[in-house]
């Protein structure tokens, strides 16, 4: 038996926090959390991967078995940054606590991380399915996905959640997709199938080019860069139960304030926007994504000619 990888981190790990937000919303057969152990299956360069994930608190690591022939340097890798482990808790502290707002939830929770994922595609399917259904409702469809399009792996019970060529084609209203995000997840899925590198950019350019596909906002390009490109300074700054969190009294503020607001928290936005949906109970949100950007509003491109034209051309450009 290979023997398991073990990957480092800083204390303190938060490492229940990040079970707690990925038990609720694993997507049946394709992950899954056994008491204090995440599993799932994922691709990697081609190659089927399949991994089980524990912490061993007192050496301040994760243990990891990996069963699969992918590249193993590769895969640790992508498990560092799928869970944060090379947060430095101390130096996010620093800059947060100043803000009287963050400095208890920083201190209740020194070690919270942010909780990524290891398919930056599932990720962006599963923000666009959430974005006006609940953490229920999006995980049902998201496991109708994978039963339906995904692939089975041999002598296992979980299989790999589609890729962005599967579902290029598919007919997602078929598994309770609603037509108008139906068509945006099939755009989304053409774009990714046509340009392999698609999310192995920096955040800024991918969520530019997310935000010229109709269907997709400033909330959701948001919240895939916070968990699937590693940004740890994105911050949806519109998201209602962060305006919840950030309120004073019986006062919100408004999006923009909160914008203001959040540049003292620069780089670390992402872990001030996890502190706070804490504060609101955000693990247990009844939405996906704890809003829209803009109640009633689509997230949609707004028809700018010249994003569409770089959307149109990202196959050429990215092709690995």
């Amino acid at each position: 038996m290979t023997a398991p990888l073990r990957l480092g981190y800083q204390p303190p790990f938060g490492w229940a926090a990040i079970l707690g937000f990925l038990g609720p919303r694993a997507i049946a057969g394709v992950e899954r959390v056994d008491g204090a152990v995440y599993s799932r299956c994922f691709r990697h360069r081609g190659e089927q991967c399949r991994i089980a994930v524990r912490d061993d608190p007192r050496a301040h690591r994760l243990v990891v078995e990996v069963e699969g022939t992918a590249d193993r340097r590769a895969i640790a890798r992508r498990l560092r940054r799928a869970f944060d482990l090379d947060a430095d808790p101390r130096a996010i502290g620093t800059v947060l606590r100043i803000d009287p707002l963050l400095a208890p939830l920083v201190a209740a929770r020194p070690g919270l991380r942010v909780p990524g994922c290891l398919d930056p595609f599932e990720l962006a399917v599963r923000a666009v399915l959430g974005q006006q259904i609940s953490v229920v409702g999006a995980r049902t469809i998201a496991g109708r996905i994978a039963a339906r399009w995904g692939t089975a792996l041999p002598g296992s019970d979980l299989r790999l959640f589609p890729d962005a060529v599967d579902l290029a084609g598919a007919d997602l209203t078929t598994v309770g997709v609603m037509p108008a995000r139906a068509r945006t997840l099939t755009t989304l899925s053409r774009v990714v199938a046509d340009s392999p590198g698609f999310f192995d950019r920096a955040s800024r350019a991918v969520r530019a080019d997310l935000m010229a596909l109709r269907g997709i906002g400033p909330w959701t390009a948001q919240y895939v860069g916070l968990r699937a490109l590693g940004d740890r300074d994105a911050f949806p700054e519109s998201d209602l139960g962060l305006l919840k969190a950030a309120a004073e009294g019986a006062s919100r503020p408004t999006p923009k304030a909160l914008a203001r607001r959040a540049e003292a928290w620069r780089p670390y936005r992402a872990y001030a926007a996890l502190h706070l949906w804490n504060a609101d109970s955000w693990s247990g949100s009844t939405s996906e994504i704890p809003c829209l950007s803009s109640p009633g509003r689509p997230q949609a491109g707004t028809g700018d000619p010249e994003r569409h034209a770089r959307i149109a051309a990202l196959g050429s450009r990215f092709a690995a």
